[in-house]
């Protein structure tokens, strides 16, 4: 009994041992298929992608700073508020403006119409020349008859002298003619009104102080959202202070933080993959790689590491990533400044340098909104000239009707033509 009972226990142990050891063989198959094909894919796929959730949104935050000095007496939009391009944010207080430019613009008259009296002198001159030129032939005629009648005794000899002293002093009178001629001359020789060198003094003193008047109403230079204000009612500015920001969030990029051991195979055009924590995984954005940063992020710091002193302990690296975001997709989904993004690069194209020198010809961003207060100013000037020059009382009329269009609020009408001009501040 007890040697059947032992033999069963033996069989029993013997088919345990071969059960685990095919447990243990069948385990260590899994483990190493799974690993060949974990080899496999990292081999394949997965070594040609690099991520980290360690990006951020980015974007231009655009100050508005005024030119000149004032008031402040209205403000056009408040923090979370959409403005467009050309809209007015703040209007400073433009009574000393007004002042300044009206001075001016009659100073500017003023010394039109005195070009216009040196063009008519020159005029008056060069007849006046040719008075003393008829003068002084008609004395040489005497001269040469009162000579012959001399000779035979006809006349005395007091009034053949009495004609020379009068063709030298008709001599005298047409020299003096002539040099007040070319003084007059060298004061409008080769030029016009409108080109007259105290016309265009005066008329740059028109455009200082018109531009000075325009700029009492400070526009949006770009279609966007309101942050930052801190700027009050009533509170002296002066030129250069921040008085708000105005953020355009179709322009937004990502700032990606990658480890320096994965930066080897990035290159710029690679595709990326973006997730935000906004929306969850379900929105997906499509970029592109942009650019590198020109060092790391603790090269630029405010306090930078310095290694040489003390204990050193490695610490990895991080280089910010540029990513172009699909302007589709964000307009989608908007994204706003700082918020959390995931982003997975695709380097499987590794063509290129990595760090490429290209110069950028045309300029990044760009607003057209200033523009148009030269433009404004030089028509401001052109009026002016027109009403004082005298030639055409149509032309002056009509510019009289523009200066009373146009004239009547700079600021209003710059505001109206920059957002005519443009619609919002582009990438180029």
């Amino acid at each position: 009994m007890d040697k059947h009972a032992g033999q069963s226990a033996n069989e029993n142990g013997a088919t345990a041992n071969a059960n685990r050891r095919r447990w243990i063989g069948l385990i260590v198959v899994v483990v190493a298929l799974s690993g060949a094909a974990y080899g496999g894919y990292w081999g394949l796929v997965a070594r040609y992608y690099e991520s980290t959730d360690n990006a951020y949104v980015g974007g231009n935050v655009v100050q508005i700073t005024p030119q000149v000095a004032g008031t402040v007496v209205a403000i056009g939009a408040d923090d979370t508020q959409f403005v467009k391009a050309g809209q007015v944010l703040v209007r400073l207080d433009k009574a000393d403006s007004v002042v300044a430019l009206q001075q001016a613009e009659s100073q500017l008259a003023k010394t039109v119409r005195d070009v216009r009296n040196l063009f008519a002198s020159s005029a008056q001159q060069q007849a006046n020349v040719e008075v003393r030129q008829s003068d002084l032939a008609r004395a040489q005629d005497d001269l040469a008859r009162r000579e012959r009648l001399a000779g035979s005794g006809a006349i005395s000899r007091e009034e053949a002298q009495h004609a020379r002293d009068a063709v030298k002093s008709a001599q005298a009178a047409l020299a003096a003619a002539q040099q007040q001629l070319v003084a007059t001359r060298a004061l409008v020789d080769r030029t016009s009104v409108e080109q007259h060198p105290d016309v265009q003094h005066a008329a740059a003193a028109v455009k200082d102080a018109y531009l000075a008047y325009a700029r009492t109403a400070l526009p949006a230079p770009v279609a966007g959202f309101v942050a930052k204000r801190n700027v009050q009612l009533g509170q002296r500015v002066g030129p250069g202070t921040t008085l708000m920001a105005v953020v355009p969030l179709d322009q937004v990029w990502v700032d990606a933080n990658f480890k320096e051991a994965q930066l080897a195979g990035m290159r710029a055009g690679q595709p990326v993959s973006l997730t935000a924590d906004i929306y969850g995984r379900k929105i997906v954005y499509h970029g592109k790689v942009s650019g590198f940063g020109a060092g790391t992020g603790a090269a630029f710091a405010l306090l930078p590491a310095q290694n040489a002193s003390g204990n050193w302990i490695k610490i990895v690296q991080r280089v910010p990533v540029r990513i172009a975001l699909d302007p589709g997709e964000l307009a989608a989904h908007p994204l706003q400044i700082g918020l959390s993004m995931q982003a997975e690069v695709d380097t499987h194209d590794r063509d290129g340098v990595r760090l490429p020198q290209v110069a950028q010809a045309a300029p990044v961003y760009q607003t057209d909104v200033f523009e148009v207060l030269d433009k404004l100013a030089e028509t401001r000037v052109r009026e002016v000239i027109a009403a004082n020059r005298g030639l055409d009382p149509h032309a002056a009329a009509h510019a009289d009707a523009a200066a009373a269009a146009t004239g009547g609020d700079a600021p209003d009408a710059a505001g109206r033509a920059g957002r005519a001009a443009v619609a919002r501040a582009r990438p180029l």
